[in-house]
């Protein structure tokens, strides 16, 4: 291999480290995308055709609206893989809400989500806002009741919609989250609620923060993070409480408009969903059965309705009449 080949293959894994999945296991993902992925529904955004899986559950009913979930896979990820790793299906035929996995793009690298700040980003925030008024034109949609969540990635992605789509977003999850943008970058002063899960032992996303021993980047502490989060929503000091023998709930009450903060943390977990489809743990570390992170996450979700559903489907960040 010579000197350019070998460069870009180092530069390729760091990027897909840093967002997702581990290189290795993305080495095959364009095999097993083409084998076992399926989506059942597509629009056209920005020019582009973008695709999503979407679960209705059986006992939908049009005359009374449900909850829509909007689950995000990883960078090198896909909807399928999500939707098996964080198993949200089961649960949303146990509870009567609709699931969407949206598809993030493949372009030049891995199929990601675009959480840097650019063109990418408002193309993907566009996509994600002209998803939710598809759905809520075809179904029963409760408008207070649209939550996000992602694993690595699709977290990072989750905290962007928070930014920018907080007047259609009723409250967000992060998994193993990848945050890469800076808190001055959301100008949005909605108190977004917000549940988190991390590992200790994540080998991809420290969660004392650092640089990976696999990817350049300099990543956030995680605790310092959520504190920060706390404070946006003008939380008071947090609590923390035993919740199984490897995790910890660290939650902030007395937030602005009820909008809560917790972070889950995971003793010894790794760059995965707790209590949801285990990945290789010689790639990314144990998961964790201490605790359903789905299920966790969905009667957070319940807690939190939005107050003041929105009237417009145009992301908040960009106007009306801006080009893709």
């Amino acid at each position: 291999m010579d000197g350019t080949k070998r460069g870009g293959t180092i530069v390729s894994g760091a990027v897909l480290i840093l967002l997702g999945l581990p290189l290795v296991l993305a080495l095959s993902q364009e095999i097993s995308f083409s084998v076992r992925n399926r989506t059942n529904g597509t629009i056209v955004s920005s020019g582009q055709k973008r695709t999503y899986l979407l679960h209705v559950p059986p006992g939908y009913r049009r005359a009374k609206p449900a909850s829509l979930v909007i689950s995000l896979h990883g960078a090198a990820g896909w909807p399928v893989q999500q939707m098996e790793t964080s198993r949200w299906n089961r649960l949303a035929d146990e509870q009567g809400f609709i699931v969407v996995f949206p598809s993030g793009l493949e372009s030049a690298g891995p199929r990601l989500w675009h959480v840097g700040q650019g063109a990418g980003l408002e193309r993907d925030v566009r996509f994600i806002s002209e998803l939710i008024d598809a759905l809520s034109a075809a179904y029963a949609i409760d408008a207070t009741r649209i939550y996000a969540n992602g694993l690595s990635n699709g977290g990072a992605m989750a905290f962007v919609l928070s930014c920018t789509l907080s007047d259609r977003i009723a409250a967000i999850g992060m998994v193993a989250s990848a945050q890469t943008l800076p808190w001055s970058w959301c100008a949005d002063r909605r108190a977004v609620p917000m549940i988190a899960f991390h590992g200790t032992k994540d080998p991809i996303i420290p969660y004392g923060g650092g640089r990976s021993p696999i990817a350049p980047d300099l990543f956030p502490s995680v605790p310092v993070w959520t504190a920060r989060w706390a404070r946006q929503n003008g939380c008071g000091a947090s609590v923390e409480s035993r919740m199984a023998a490897d995790v910890t709930r660290i939650a902030y009450g007395g937030c602005t408009d009820a909008a809560s903060v917790v972070l889950y943390r995971v003793e010894g977990g790794g760059h995965s969903w707790p209590g949801g489809k285990p990945l290789p743990e010689w790639l990314v570390g144990t998961t964790s059965d201490g605790i359903d992170a789905t299920r966790v996450m969905w009667e957070f979700f319940r807690e939190h309705p939005l107050r003041h559903a929105a009237s417009a489907s145009v992301p908040s960040k960009l106007s009306a009449t801006e080009e893709p």
